[in-house]
């Protein structure tokens, strides 16, 4: 009996390491073939015009939480603060996400800002969309009703240590 426990325990923790193990989510990063987790630098273009727009960083989460501070947010009329969402997987290893942020000017607005995010050529580069709608500041942002503004396209790669 003694025997049975400790072959049972050293079996439970075999199969719980090698678990761990398999589902790390550093394991899994390193095995993810599509947009990982982390800060990404981004070149912004105006979708109808090819115009530069902005550069921004976009991090994402291991949470799934997405934050994104943009270098058009001091000098563009109305200002507005950076941004912050969520992100869920998408098709072929890419993502979708959705952030809000605040303008600062009257009459002050909520804007959603709605991401298509796909693996880029090469490590750690990304590309994709984004679509700009702003809704009255006491509007629902996640209903309909809104006033699509712009879209826009962007390349990125991740930031590296240093």
């Amino acid at each position: 009996m003694k025997y049975l426990r400790l072959s049972t325990a050293m079996g439970l923790a075999i199969v719980l390491g090698l678990g761990w193990f398999v589902l790390s989510p550093q394991r899994a990063r390193a095995n993810f073939q599509g947009v990982g987790t982390g800060s990404y630098l981004t070149n912004i273009t105006d979708a109808s015009t090819g115009a530069f727009s902005s550069r921004s960083v976009i991090t994402l989460h291991t949470d799934h939480t997405l934050t994104a501070i943009d270098s058009g947010q001091e000098v563009s009329s109305p200002t507005f603060s950076s941004q912050q969402g969520t992100w869920t997987q998408g098709y072929n290893g890419g993502v979708n996400a959705s952030t809000l942020d605040f303008s600062f000017q009257s009459p002050q607005t909520i804007a959603r800002v709605d991401y298509v995010i796909n693996a880029g050529f090469g490590a750690g580069n990304i590309s994709g969309t984004i679509t700009l709608t702003v809704f009255p500041i006491n509007g629902n942002p996640f209903g309909g009703g809104g006033t699509v503004v712009g879209n826009f396209n962007f390349t990125g790669q991740s930031v590296p240590v240093q």
